[in-house]
């Protein structure tokens, strides 16, 4: 199924100039990563400490960008500029999910929001992520398939925190959203677990 993720190769060259300078300058693939996962921490942290504030909301989209953004980064420095280590492997998979509950556990906090649905879809990212890695596992790729894969997700968070801080007013409309969202990321861990298991047995 369609995917944001698709997408990926055009972004990527739209930021390799800016991957070739960061190299230049001497900055690392690792670094980058853990630079991505703070920023999503320290953002989740304001839209903790302010859940009926309108800024860090509309932080949120613009961060969900630059993480994208420097998510690219750090994969093209690792494979195009020979900063592929077994360390940055696992600080790649390990802190997508754990930047990824930092930013989006906090909006159970925000009015109008069901902890329950957030913090469901948060567990279904978790899994879903790993049945990705799991393919690895079985002799088949590292699955990315969608309908809802990491960047999918991003985008469904930032444009909910950006209707709520432009004051677009709360409703029932968001819940309905986060739960075709838990929907969608569900039938992700299907999807990623037949693939894998069809393409390790090709």
């Amino acid at each position: 199924m369609a995917s944001i993720y698709d997408l990926k190769p055009k972004f990527q060259a739209l930021l390799r100039p800016l991957t070739r300078a960061l190299f230049g300058m001497g900055v690392t693939a690792n670094q980058v990563t853990v630079f991505a996962a703070l920023l999503s921490a320290l953002t989740g942290l304001a839209l903790l400490l302010h859940p009926a504030a309108r800024w860090p909301l509309l932080l949120v989209p613009a961060v969900l960008f630059a993480r994208m953004a420097l998510n690219a980064i750090d994969g093209m420095l690792a494979r195009e500029h020979g900063q592929k280590s077994r360390l940055g492997a696992v600080l790649n998979e390990l802190s997508d999910v754990l930047a990824d509950a930092a930013l989006y556990l906090p909006f159970g906090a925000v009015p109008w929001v069901s902890p329950r649905l957030v913090v469901g879809i948060v567990v279904l990212a978790i899994v879903s992520e790993m049945a990705g890695v799991v393919g690895v596992q079985i002799g088949a790729s590292r699955r990315y398939d969608g309908p809802m894969g990491k960047s999918d997700r991003a985008f469904a968070f930032g444009l909910l925190a950006l209707l709520l801080g432009l004051g677009v007013p709360a409703g029932r409309w968001i819940n309905v959203g986060l739960a075709v969202v838990a929907l969608l990321a569900a039938v992700t861990i299907v999807n990623r677990c037949r693939r894998a298991l069809a393409e390790g047995t090709a």
